[in-house]
């Protein structure tokens, strides 16, 4: 009997091992994605609030959590990019909050925690995540934070100096090497911890797509562009120490977020512990789409996408990585906020957008998938202007207008339009 327990236990551990060659990991194989060993092309989303949501302190609702989970796993949506945690002291106008890092190494606990059980019902539901540790805004912290913490003085407010007074600010961050260890440190903690929940290191949880330096990490200044690549570099090798597993990733602009200079982008992406490559982009925020003709400009926003995303391809397939669009949005016509507010021009952008991935995963390229920004499900807004204390989360940041970008449960068509081109992507 003891025998024949002890066969049929080593039968079940030879099951459920991966099939020869196939890792329980997303990978990048020949310059395309693979996951449980087929091509992996996707139309994902950005759900950034997704840690703060698994919490049980300030902000948490783990039955919204999985009730969202299991929205867009129905859709077919199984990428998720997501905020880590948002660094420096809480009551900040326009910044996220509760936040993960109060002071250097100081980490508030229940974010973590909700970390842990997003990561628990995401690999519940074979879902993937992005994960991205720093931020360039000032919605979340990063440049700001670790700069005034390596004593470069306090980062200017955007919504009270001007955004230029806070880029001219945050461009020292490219050559300040004691913000960068401070960075370097927070890296090591999380790429190092085990969830709580599940007892899987987080080097070995496949529910993990992709470790991301930041959310699109700029030089703000052509001057030190050498710099900015040197700290890229530096990041993502010491991620490749610290987690061999798992895909690494930018979370860059593409030109846009490298001073419009596609050589830096092409070295940034080039560098071997670099996996895949990122763009953003956003039509009306680069005026490629007007505020009061967001319908008549959709011919050209989308040319002028096709041709960005087309510049940023060609170098894809010259150094052989996958390209994804991972941030993508457009305003609510009219640009009205309010829940159940007409979203034909969104609904022919992202139509358009997606067909480009489809078409493109048909003929087998390299351009393999988008997050669309972003996922709203379903928050009630309580102020159009900007997020405060209390509301529910939104796909749309504390600093921007809420339901401006987001895609919320009661969005039908845009649902369906989301849903038709996951399902063409399956066939």
């Amino acid at each position: 009997m003891m025998k024949l327990k002890l066969f049929f236990g080593l039968l079940m551990t030879v099951m459920t091992l991966p099939l020869m060659g196939q890792s329980k990991f997303v990978v990048v194989k020949d310059g395309h994605f693979e996951k449980a060993g087929k091509p992996y092309y996707f139309v994902g989303t950005n759900f950034w609030y997704g840690a703060i949501l698994g919490s049980e302190g300030q902000g948490g609702n783990r039955q919204r959590l999985c009730q969202e989970l299991d929205l867009m796993k129905q859709m077919g949506i199984d990428n998720l990019r997501i905020l880590v945690g948002s660094d420096g002291e809480r009551g900040v106008t326009t910044k996220v909050e509760p936040t993960l890092q109060v002071a250097p190494g100081v980490y508030n606990d229940t974010i973590l925690a909700g970390l842990d059980f997003l990561m628990q019902e995401m690999g519940k539901r074979q879902m993937v995540a992005v994960l991205y540790l720093n931020n360039s805004w000032e919605w979340s912290g990063g440049y700001g934070f670790y700069l005034q913490h390596a004593g470069a003085g306090k980062a200017p407010r955007p919504n009270e100096d001007g955004y230029p007074a806070f880029m001219n600010f945050v461009a020292q961050y490219a050559t300040n090497q004691n913000a960068h260890e401070l960075f370097y440190d927070y890296v090591r903690f999380i790429l190092t911890r085990t969830n709580r929940y599940t007892g899987l290191a987080y080097k070995d949880d496949p529910a993990i797509m992709s470790w991301q330096i930041g959310n699109e990490p700029r030089a703000f200044s052509k001057e030190v562009l050498p710099a900015f690549e040197k700290w890229l570099a530096e990041a993502s090798a010491l991620m490749r120490e610290l987690d061999p597993n798992h895909l690494i990733s930018i979370g860059s602009e593409g030109a846009w977020g490298c001073e419009e200079d596609y050589g830096c982008w092409e070295r940034i992406c080039t560098d071997p512990n670099i996996d895949y490559c990122n763009i953003h982009l956003w039509p009306y925020n680069w005026s490629w789409a007007r505020q009061d003709h967001l319908i008549e400009d959709l011919p050209q926003a989308k040319a002028n996408t096709k041709d960005y995303i087309d510049r940023h391809l060609a170098i894809c397939e010259k150094i052989k990585k996958p390209l994804v669009m991972e941030e993508f949005g457009f305003p609510r016509d009219d640009f009205k906020f309010a829940l159940g507010t007409p979203t034909k021009g969104r609904d022919s952008f992202y139509e358009y957008v997606f067909s480009l991935v489809n078409n493109n995963a048909e003929q087998g390229g390299y351009f393999a998938g988008c997050n669309f920004w972003g996922w709203g499900g379903l928050a009630q807004p309580k102020h159009a202007e900007q997020w405060q204390v209390g509301d529910d989360y939104t796909g749309d940041p504390a600093q921007e207008a809420q339901g401006l970008n987001s895609v919320f449960a009661g969005d039908a068509s845009t649902l369906q339009v989301i849903k038709s081109q996951i399902e063409r992507m399956k066939k």
